[in-house]
């Protein structure tokens, strides 16, 4: 399975000693889908996806701007690179996720979006 949201997080004993066995099988519903990795690029590029019971989803896999929230009005400017995020891979490999500091034009703006899951990328200024 490629990723599974539900590990094991509790002892592996029980109180009186004996073993805790699991509750349940791995089930292919509880999986999670594969990181979108949306990176700085010249142009979008966006993915559609099926999730379940047929319906679509949009993955945003490469970025070029970003609607920044500025004084009550909204602007779409372009991304220069990514400053700050919580993982350092992140910065040297330009991906941009939720709470990640990108340089534009307008100068420094946070992510407010999961961008790998709305298709998009907002901010404000930081």
């Amino acid at each position: 399975m490629d990723q599974y949201h539900r590990p094991h997080g509790k002892k592996v004993c029980a109180g009186t000693g004996g073993r805790r066995r699991k509750f349940r099988d791995k089930k292919l519903s509880h999986m999670g889908g594969v990181f979108a990795a949306t990176k700085v690029s010249d142009k979008d590029l966006k993915v559609s996806v099926r999730g379940r019971g047929g319906s679509l989803g949009v993955k945003l896999k490469k970025a070029s701007t970003i609607n920044v929230v500025a004084k009550d009005k909204m602007k779409t400017v372009k991304i220069i690179r990514v400053l700050e995020s919580h993982n350092p891979e992140f910065v040297r490999m330009n991906i941009v996720t939720r709470g990640t500091v990108v340089e534009t034009e307008l100068g420094k703006v946070r992510v407010t979006n999961r961008v790998g899951q709305d298709g998009i990328v907002n901010g404000v200024i930081v």
